[in-house]
């Protein structure tokens, strides 16, 4: 049983921050998630096919980072099915490096995500975070844009109640 508190959304203000977490890869991250979604491309786990279609080397899962990204969201919500909408732009990929040699938990990258009330609806209960998602590793680079989660908070929310 969770004690977050649901958000009361009569509380919040646009602009708000809804927090920031950091969010890590790894080679073996890839390939366990490659088997969960299907998503066998080998550009997410093959240094040489990866760099024969052009790119750097491994990069990491688009829905993976989309998916990694929304967890702020629903960190701070308290609830995964609040998030009645969810879309973004991918603009740049997330190179992920072979850190095997120093350990199989060991980062290959991190990425950023921070998130801010962007609207708010009190008629209809609805609140659009909007998140800011970048790597460190390459200057500062948004990886997405105009990523933006709609969260619809239960009405009478913020009072303390356990959300589960």
């Amino acid at each position: 049983m969770s004690t977050h508190t649901t958000p009361d959304i009569a509380a919040l203000s646009k602009g708000e921050s809804i927090g920031t977490r950091t969010v890590e890869f790894t080679r073996g991250g890839l390939v366990r998630y490659a088997g969960a979604s299907g998503d066998f491309n080998p550009i997410h786990w093959s240094p040489s096919m990866a760099q024969s279609v052009g790119l750097p080397g491994v990069i990491a899962h688009g829905m993976l980072t989309m998916g990694t990204a929304v967890q702020l969201v629903t960190d701070w919500c308290g609830d995964p099915g609040a998030v009645i909408d969810y879309q973004t732009r991918f603009t740049a990929m997330v190179p992920v490096a072979d850190t095997t040699a120093d350990g199989p938990d060991v980062p290959g990258a991190r990425l950023e995500v921070t998130g801010k009330i962007g609207a708010l609806n009190l008629e209809d209960g609805t609140v659009r975070v909007d998140l800011t998602v970048t790597d460190p590793a390459q200057g500062g680079a948004k990886i997405l844009t105009k990523a933006q989660a709609v969260v619809r908070l239960a009405p009478g929310t913020g009072t303390g109640g356990d959300a589960q």
